[in-house]
């Protein structure tokens, strides 16, 4: 395994990259991100046990898309089995795929434990038990402070997990070590990766205000929610197809050397 060293401006093409992709197989593609998110969902519905297996299972998930991603690269249409990848490679690589989602599990709610000690668990509660989220409780500076230091903690542990499922898959690295050599990676192309963060922010952005626009257009705020929903979800879908191509420039591909 050979990490490459990538040029900021690849942040660009990997945002290309994941929307041309995208709109290859977007009926599927944008399928399987509904499913995944629909498994979440339901998980979550069941207080605090069904947030930490949706945490555990999202390493798993996430590999799913980006295995999706490649087969759609090849010119094949990904079948909504290619979400199971992770645990149809091998008993070797299903363990290691549940150790990541443990560590990453545990690494999630130390995240919300260390913001419980700025509001006293407020945050943290409506996450894991969930519970009506009033303008008091959003707009309360101890709970916009956990909101902060969470996300704040989040970056780092992103960068841990962002490429340990597929080094875990395709590699057959071990699950620490996939965490180390993804931080490593993400360091050593942190300008590429902030053209990247921001390429999206700024696609997110232009969406929210070309939806105001429209509603504003046809005098119909009510229409925003209506279609800013679905269209996030679609720009989802399409930022997950982009990770793939991520990994891929960032490590050698030597699955066909390892192949007898």
């Amino acid at each position: 395994m050979k990490l490459h060293i990538v040029p900021a401006r690849t942040g660009v093409q990997w945002f290309k990259l994941g929307a041309r992709t995208f709109f290859k197989q977007p009926l599927a593609l944008s399928g399987l991100f509904f499913m995944f998110m629909a498994v979440m969902s339901v998980l979550t519905m069941v207080p605090v046990l069904g947030n930490v297996l949706a945490l555990a299972l999202l390493p798993a998930a996430t590999l799913g898309l980006m295995a999706a991603t490649e087969e759609t690269t090849k010119g094949k249409f990904p079948m909504p089995a290619v979400l199971l990848s992770a645990f149809r490679a091998g008993r070797q690589q299903l363990k290691s795929m549940l150790i990541l989602g443990a560590i990453y599990a545990v690494g999630f709610l130390l995240v919300l434990g260390i913001s419980a000690t700025v509001d006293g668990g407020k945050f943290a509660h409506l996450y894991l038990m969930g519970g009506e989220m009033t303008a008091e409780t959003v707009m309360g500076a101890d709970f916009e402070m956990a909101v902060l230091l969470a996300m704040a903690l989040y970056v780092p542990l992103s960068l841990l997990f962002w490429h340990a499922p597929a080094l875990v898959y395709w590699h057959g690295i071990t699950p620490v070590k996939s965490l180390f050599f993804s931080l490593v990676a993400c360091m050593r192309n942190f300008w590429a990766f902030t053209v990247y963060s921001l390429v999206w922010l700024g696609a997110f952005i232009a969406m929210g205000i070309a939806v105001a626009l429209v509603a504003a257009l046809i005098g119909s705020p009510e229409a925003v929610t209506g279609i800013m929903f679905p269209l996030a979800m679609l720009m989802a879908a399409m930022f997950f197809t982009s990770i793939y191509f991520t990994f891929r420039d960032c490590f050698e591909d030597t699955r066909a050397e390892q192949t007898p």
